[in-house]
């Protein structure tokens, strides 16, 4: 039986591939305030604006491609039950074949209604206020904001929970609750963490298994570690 690999992903393996991340020292998101743009109080105050930000995400995920270390991860299937929860809202994971993948904090490829958090499509181009779902409501993009419930923590906090072998990857483990799954993990489960800013890595990871790098660059290590490991 193949031993079960549970991957946290973090905004690190996608900014590899070309997609921004929020977290700069300047506390804004391609211009915006995270508050203006990642809360359900943004959407109220100004939706065209958020839509505007949304589609925008979505035309830049049109022009970007899953990177080495999304690849590496998706043929480690060959040789473990790869579990992946990533907390990026790209489809870069499923683009190479990941075949599991869990999206904490919802999928830019989504649309869902204002009023159902469950009445959930598939959605490739704009949303524009006048969209609407057929319940009647407004479209808005199935992206979990600051402020808002995580639907999915329950089934990641099972899969951590069942992990032989759990890896942190391209995360600063700042974000709540999906930092707080490596609480989760067994004991006899060994956790490795791929990171080139983790403040504080041996919370999680002994030396030996903390890799201080790119996710693209940690993964070709780790990869070749785990294959020699437990082959």
């Amino acid at each position: 039986m193949k031993k079960k690999l549970v991957v946290l992903s973090g905004a690190g393996i996608s900014a590899e591939s070309g997609i921004q991340t929020f977290r700069d020292s300047d506390g804004l998101w391609e211009s915006h305030r995270v508050e203006d743009v990642a809360s359900p109080e943004g959407f109220a105050r100004n939706p065209k604006l958020v839509l505007d930000f949304y589609n925008a995400r979505r035309k830049q995920l049109k022009t970007v491609e899953p990177n080495a270390a999304h690849k590496l991860l998706a043929e480690l299937e060959a040789y473990f039950d790869v579990q992946i929860i990533t907390q990026n809202v790209d489809d870069l994971h499923e683009r190479c074949g990941s075949s599991n993948v869990l999206h904490l904090h919802g999928e830019l490829k989504k649309a869902r209604s204002v009023n159902d958090e469950n009445a959930i499509l598939d959605w490739e181009n704009d949303i524009l206020l006048g969209d609407l779902h057929p319940d009647g409501s407004q479209l808005r993009p199935h992206i979990v904001w600051f402020g808002e419930m995580v639907p999915e923590m329950d089934r990641a906090i099972e899969m951590a929970a069942k992990a032989d072998l759990f890896l942190v990857i391209g995360t600063s483990m700042q974000v709540y609750p999906a930092a707080s799954l490596v609480r989760y993990v067994p004991h006899h489960c060994e956790i490795f963490v791929i990171d080139l800013n983790l403040e504080n890595p041996n919370a999680f990871a002994r030396n030996e298994n903390y890799f201080k790098s790119r996710a693209t660059e940690g993964m070709k290590k780790l990869a070749e570690i785990l294959t020699e490991k437990y082959q």
